[in-house]
Parts: structure tokens; sequence; C-alpha cells
């Protein structure tokens, strides 16, 4: 609970606290009215959590608020970073269109509003203590509400009929009089940081051409190309001679990898370039970064068998020739508030 009791001295006994209270008289089953789907009643056993107010009398403050525009309105409090107020219309058809119901209501503090121009959104639930089961009687919306300059309170016009309050059979009014209020605020704060999201198509550099000389001799599984920049993003190529996973002793392998280990949708042209000239060998890749190199390519790009093969003129000199490029992709820019 965020702040303890805190009511009018002669109408509270403030060295109790007014959420653990019990009791054990036998009560008649309730009535229930019929609510908005919007509103949901439930019952449960932990204490409200940002206020609670236990009137000494329920009938003496009905009385005493009657010259006070009919409400009780509690000392401020504070919750999810914001000052409130607790208002408790104990008198029948106050507010006007509340019959003969108890009516509750929570108002924000407007400084809150004047300086910053803000809008703040928070679950509220309302609750009073029922004595003959030692649970609270809850009633709350399923949205969270919107409070601003222009719209600083929210609540229950018929938040529980006010007979209850009149017999202590029915457990709301207990030890000569007694009744608790209470209400949980729980403030939704907008996000630290976003994502902003963005597809790329028009790639400035958006080729790289890589040469690998002294092919023939090299005997390590992969190598990887000096880091390049391409669409205002770094990348570097990740070659395997002999062929990864499944292509192993067919293919050779080529993937494209993020320098930042970005992750993200990408849309390239892997070549092998034919040195005769004649036709180059090409794969496109479109689509999101694999599991197992956490980038993107073709595991079977060109075979073996034509890179050895000197009429095929892909390896010239013990060189060999890649090129990729790279036609779109996803952006993502994180952005604090």
């Amino acid at each position: 609970m965020e702040t303890e009791a805190v009511m009018e001295q002669g109408l509270l006994d403030v060295g109790i606290l007014p959420c653990n209270l019990k009791s054990s008289v036998s009560v008649p089953a309730r009535n229930h009215q019929k609510l908005s789907t919007t509103v949901r009643e439930e019952t449960r056993t932990r204490p409200p959590n940002s206020y609670c107010v236990k009137f000494e009398s329920f009938a003496t403050m009905s009385k005493l608020v009657a010259g006070n525009g009919d409400k009780y309105e509690s000392r401020p409090f504070s919750a999810g970073g914001y000052n409130w107020t607790f208002l408790i219309y104990p008198n029948v058809n106050k507010p006007v269109g509340s019959g003969g119901y108890v009516s509750l209501y929570v108002k924000i503090d407007n400084s809150s509003f004047i300086a910053t121009q803000t809008e703040v959104y928070a679950w509220i639930k309302f609750l009073t203590y029922k004595s003959t089961t030692d649970t609270y009687h809850e009633l709350h919306a399923t949205e969270a509400q919107r409070f601003h300059l222009f719209k600083q309170e929210y609540g229950m016009l018929t938040f529980l009929e006010i007979g209850y309050y009149q017999n202590p059979a029915y457990g709301f009014i207990f030890n000569g009089g007694q009744s608790v209020f209470g209400v949980d605020i729980v403030v939704s704060k907008p996000p630290a940081t976003w994502e902003d999201v963005a597809y790329e198509e028009n790639i400035r550099d958006p080729v790289l051409d890589w040469r690998i000389t002294n092919f023939s001799t090299r005997d390590k599984v992969s190598y990887t190309s000096d880091t390049f920049s391409s669409g205002g993003r770094n990348w570097v190529l990740k070659v395997y001679p002999n062929g990864a996973g499944s292509a192993t002793g067919n293919s050779l392998s080529l993937y494209l990898l993020s320098a930042s280990n970005e992750k993200g949708y990408v849309k390239a042209k892997f070549r092998v370039i034919n040195q005769t000239p004649s036709k180059n060998v090409e794969k496109q890749v479109d689509g999101w970064p694999n599991a197992k190199e956490n980038g993107w390519g073709v595991d079977t790009l060109i075979p073996l068998a034509d890179i050895k093969d000197p009429s095929k003129g892909f390896l010239v000199k013990d060189t060999i020739r890649f090129e990729v490029e790279i036609l779109a992709f996803s952006r993502t820019n994180s952005i604090s508030n």
C-alpha cells in the first residue's frame, strides 16, 4: 500500500489500518446490479494498494458532507508519480444520476498537466471492505482511463447500493457503523525506448567485389572479408571454400553478415564472377537471417567441380571473384523518449 489511512480526526481511528478488519456475521445473498460489459465486478482478499479511507461512522459522514457538495474528498496521496485525491459520495442521487448508489471517484492534481500539457493513462480499481467474508468488493473498468487537463476525474457513478451501508447484516458497515473504501491506481507509463522500422530499396554503394587469391591452397574451413559499407551499414562476407552444412564437399557456400550483428530483412544477389568472361553464377536471397550464420546467404552457390574446371572460367590464376549486390534491407532505429 502506498499510503496508510489518513482521515478527519474524530471520524477515524487512525491507530488502526482500515484494511485489516475482520468479522464473522452471517448475511443474506446480495442481488447484484447489471454491469456494463466495460466494467468488471470481483472479490479479493488483498487490500487496496494506493489509498484507503475508513469512516468511523458512515451515517454520520453522510450527514456531514451534505454541506460540502455531498462528497468527502481525501487528503492528497501519491500513486504512479502523480498526486491524487479520493472522492466518496455517500448520499442518494449525489452526484446527479447515481440514484440510490454510493459513487466513488479519483481526481488527479491538475498541476501535473499545466507545465507539460501531457496526458496520463491509469488503471483504476475501486474497493469496499466486506467484514462478513473478510474480503473486498471491487469494481473496475476493463480499459485504462485517460486523464488530461480537461478531464481530471474518473469514477463509478453506481458503485454499490447505499442500502448495503445501512444494515450491518450485509457486512459493509461493522463495529458500530464503520465502513472502508479503497482504490488501486496503476499508471501506464509510455515506453522509455521504441523502434522505428523502415524498408529501404535505393541502397547507396550496393555492390561489393571480393577477390580471394591463392584460392586452391587455402585450407581453412571459412574466410571473412574486410568490412565494407553499403546503405549506411557495415557488412562482411563469409565464404566456405569447401561448403557448409549439407553442401560440404559439394558446393561453395557464401554468406552476407552484419558487422554490428543487426537482424532484419535483406534482399541481395550473390554472384561468382566468370573471368573468361562468360555467364556469371547468380543466386538471389531475400528473407531474415538464418540461425546457423545469423546472416543471409546461399549454401550451394556454385558446385566445387565448376570452380576446379579451368574451362569454366571461375578460377583464373588461382583467383576467384565474388560480387554481392544489396537490393534492399529493413532498418531498425531505437528511439529514446
